[in-house]
């Protein structure tokens, strides 16, 4: 039966716990304990004493405890059997950790569905060697840093998940833009893991998220990375997906044979050819003036921009009258009373200066917005009810919107007056 001499370990920072391989001590044996370490004693499977960082002397005298766990009947000379495990409590700052799989998710932002991955490092230190050693360890003869990664990795993956997730789909940020959270998600991520370490006696220093990404050769990916590559390089040139699809158009169309798309084209790029165009250009425009009599045909209702019939009337979605009071058409252009630039008068502002038309319902001239009546013809222009705000026709006793009359008489002379009118035509008094 051997005699221990000197006991002491000084092996890898990344073992967090080593047990001396011999389990027959002797007193006077030299228990060596380095900074940063300690060491525990057990006898019968229960832990009896700890030492710090120096050289401790196992027996009697210096260790009391021995005298109610070691039976020395020859003197205290006597070995006896117990364990000694050192546990390295030096702060471990670089322990990595990564997802084995990726996580498939739907990104807020494009309607994706992404596989996301992520890595990082944390750091810990044993702030409870025994509650460490009596819950974690148990009969290993050495715990190292890759064990403690393999037995934290189902809680760290579940946080780390769940976090990611969180912001990607309650948060509407997509995969791209979500590396511009990471300090937020690793400070999350760290009070969440931090009491479950504790529980362990294993404090968490710190805990950092590297990295989020996608696998390089996720189709998804690659997609959502060649539109935004495009997006930019159309932003660069100056047009959008819509006028770039506009162009691939005509660009067919020039190519399809005996289409009148194709024609126009031909006929556009043969001009710089010189001769030889003639009879394509003139069926090409035969058959494309055909196409503008149909559009021709068409009145557009100054009111609400509904097409409808030539020859009709009125309009047939809002009502109003599309010719003159005395029975003529109303003119093509009209006048901008703003700029004096003629203007189409199925247009809703002035395409020279952006000056809203107001047309007179029977000359359909061009008014200012509060006018009462039209500055060319005097026709009464519309105005809003005075129950209900709606604006609503001259000349009618009704609202259509509301039911309620609209007829107004001078308080003065109690003659009758038109909607919108400002001064009474009979005594000239003003109505309010």
């Amino acid at each position: 039966m051997a005699i221990i001499d000197v006991i002491k370990y000084d092996g890898s920072p990344e073992v967090f716990a080593w047990k001396y391989p011999n389990h027959e001590l002797g007193t006077w044996t030299q228990l060596i304990v380095n900074e940063a370490q300690e060491a525990i004693l057990y006898k019968g499977g229960q832990a009896h004493d700890r030492f710090t960082a120096g050289r401790h002397t196992l027996n009697t005298a210096n260790i009391p405890i021995l005298n109610h766990v070691v039976n020395l009947p020859f003197g205290g000379d006597s070995p006896f059997t117990a364990e000694v495990w050192y546990v390295n409590k030096l702060h471990s700052l670089n322990i990595k950790w990564g997802t084995r799989s990726p996580l498939q998710l739907q990104d807020p932002k494009y309607q994706l569905f992404v596989k996301v991955r992520s890595f990082g490092q944390f750091g810990i230190q044993i702030m409870d060697a025994r509650k460490f050693l009596n819950k974690l360890v148990g009969t290993l003869s050495v715990f190292n840093q890759e064990m403690l990664t393999e037995y934290f990795r189902g809680v760290l993956m579940m946080n780390i998940h769940e976090h990611i997730s969180s912001y990607l789909v309650h948060r509407k940020i997509s995969i791209l833009e979500i590396n511009a959270y990471i300090s937020d998600i690793s400070k999350h991520i760290q009070e969440q893991v931090a009491p479950i370490f504790e529980e362990y006696g294993i404090g968490l220093l710190n805990f950092y998220v590297d990295s989020i990404n996608t696998p390089e050769d996720d189709p998804a990916t690659k997609r959502l990375q060649e539109a935004l590559a495009k997006r930019a390089e159309m932003n660069i040139i100056g047009f959008t997906y819509q006028q770039e699809r506009t162009f691939d158009t005509l660009s067919h169309a020039a190519k399809n044979e005996g289409s009148i798309q194709s024609d126009l084209m031909g006929a556009g790029i043969g001009l710089s050819m010189g001769y030889g165009v003639g009879g394509t250009i003139g069926g090409a425009m035969s058959r494309l003036s055909s196409e503008l009599k149909v559009m021709a045909d068409e009145k557009l209702c100054p009111k609400c921009q509904r097409k409808n019939e030539q020859d009709a009337a009125f309009c047939t979605g809002c009502g109003s009258s599309l010719v003159a009071k005395d029975g003529s058409e109303l003119p093509d252009v009209v006048k901008c009373q703003s700029c004096d630039d003629w203007m189409p008068r199925h247009t809703k502002f002035c395409p020279n200066c952006g000056d809203p038309y107001n047309p007179c319902s029977k000359c359909g001239a061009d008014n200012e917005p509060n006018c009462s009546h039209c500055t060319k013809c005097g026709q009464a222009m519309p105005a809003p009810c005075r129950h209900c705000g709606e604006v609503i026709a001259a000349n009618v006793k009704f609202c259509p919107h509301c039911g309620r009359e609209t007829a107004l008489t001078c308080s003065q002379c109690s003659h009758d007056v038109e909607q919108g009118q400002k001064f009474c035509v009979e005594c000239g008094h003003k109505l309010t």
